[in-house]
């Protein structure tokens, strides 16, 4: 007996099989045939290790610049990048992030059966971000143990809900349906870049009556940006430090091969967590969509933001442009002023700011893709700042949560606790 309660406590600890078996209670709650059950719980586990795979390629390469760009400029570079922060934080918090990330989805039906915000949050990776986030921080606040996963569930919860409806009356101009949420964990950066569009934007000439050059389309695949961008700073980087320096961590590989491998692995890193994080919610989308149909009528699935990219795809690549700017004008101001310099992430000035940019275009054209995307690449750029010292020893990483809501959520909640 107590090898068996070992072998389910073994089982949970697992994160990667507790979001197996949020998909398995899913496809039997539809009442699905065997292979249905078998394909689905055994492809959001494989979707999550493969999610692991490309965030410990992600890291390596990170924690590499991270090195260099230090030497270089002198300050100590920081880089929010999600997946990453999560990936050092599971040794410590993992089973504590898949409890909270269970109930919260429990939580986020009952939210959604019993009041009027009838949304269902399916983005699993940002749910674990934020769970996260959330036992981090309350356990920074000395909050422990049962109460650690209570206390975070009912606040990952309530968030799955109110981020989707605080986005909603934008999402529906940018969908043109309000059958379709928002569900993403930046949501303050496209209300607020939905805002500026509406205020400051000119509705007369959108972002995709202009033709993008095509010496520039590579910018509009993922990976190949990731690389390009990447592999531009980390050679500015490299020069400015030295080869010599370089030399001394690239284990006898030549420091310019050594630069362009780590930026393709990095790229390489982020394209196996995209994939890992498209098999995973292929699968638990569906799976889900069994709990809620079930338990909620009328329920609307808040999705990832790349939901939101074909409908304007130059607005993507001019609002990530734009945010990109941004971040790096505030890591010009941030080095002056001696601060910790939050790293221009490629990662989330692509996604947070793309998406905004189709955001602002929708309420305010070009203008308000330019102008939303950018005031929010502000925002992301000062509030992973502001967040670092609230995350208590995980705060001292080379890389830090991302988004606007992280930032947001993190400050309210460190206030709170502490």
């Amino acid at each position: 007996m107590h090898n068996f309660f070992e072998f389910m406590l073994g089982l949970l600890k697992e994160p990667a099989i507790m979001v197996g078996l949020i998909a398995f209670i899913g496809l039997i709650a539809q009442k699905s045939d065997i292979s249905t059950i078998l394909k689905g719980t055994i492809k959001t586990v494989m979707g999550f290790l493969i999610l692991g795979f490309g965030a410990n390629a992600l890291i390596g390469a990170l924690n590499n610049f991270s090195t260099v760009f230090t030497e270089a400029f002198g300050v100590s570079g920081v880089i929010p990048n999600n997946e990453a922060i999560v990936a050092v934080a599971q040794e410590t918090f993992g089973y504590e992030m898949a409890l909270i990330m269970f109930f919260a989805f429990i939580v986020n039906i009952i939210l959604a059966r019993i009041t009027p915000l009838k949304y269902i949050f399916l983005t699993g990776h940002h749910t674990m971000f934020m769970s996260m986030l959330v036992a981090v921080i309350l356990s920074t606040g000395g909050i422990k143990g049962t109460a650690l996963v209570a206390i975070g569930s009912l606040i990952v919860g309530a968030l799955m809900v109110i981020m989707p409806a605080i986005a909603q009356k934008y999402t529906e101009k940018v969908m043109g349906t309000d059958q379709l949420a928002m569900g993403h964990f930046s949501t303050l950066s496209y209300v607020i870049s939905g805002y500026i569009g509406s205020k400051f934007g000119d509705t007369s000439k959108t972002t995709e009556d202009i033709n993008v050059p095509k010496s520039l389309m590579f910018l509009r695949d993922t990976p190949v940006a990731v690389a390009a961008t990447m592999a531009v700073f980390f050679m500015i980087a490299s020069v400015i430090a030295g080869g010599q320096f370089v030399n001394t961590i690239s284990n006898g590989q030549n420091w310019v091969v050594f630069t362009f491998m780590q930026s393709l692995t990095f790229a390489g890193g982020v394209y196996i967590v995209l994939q890992g994080v498209k098999m995973l919610i292929a699968e638990i989308v569906p799976a889900f969509k069994g709990i809620s149909d079930k338990l909620v009528p009328g329920a609307k699935p808040a999705l990832d933001c790349p939901m939101v990219f074909p409908v304007a795809p130059n607005a993507v690549l001019i609002g990530f442009l734009s945010s990109f700017s941004a971040g790096l004008l505030m890591m010009a101001i941030q080095g002056m002023m001696g601060w910790t310099i939050i790293v221009a992430g490629v990662v989330p000035h692509f996604f947070v700011g793309g998406a905004s940019g189709v955001y602002g275009n929708a309420t305010g054209g070009l203008r308000g893709a330019i102008l939303g995307a950018f005031t929010q690449g502000i925002c992301i750029s000062i509030l992973p700042m502001l967040l670092l010292p609230v995350l208590g020893g995980l705060g001292l990483e080379a890389t830090t949560f991302s988004d606007f809501d992280f930032g947001v959520v993190g400050l309210v909640l460190g206030w709170v606790v502490s």
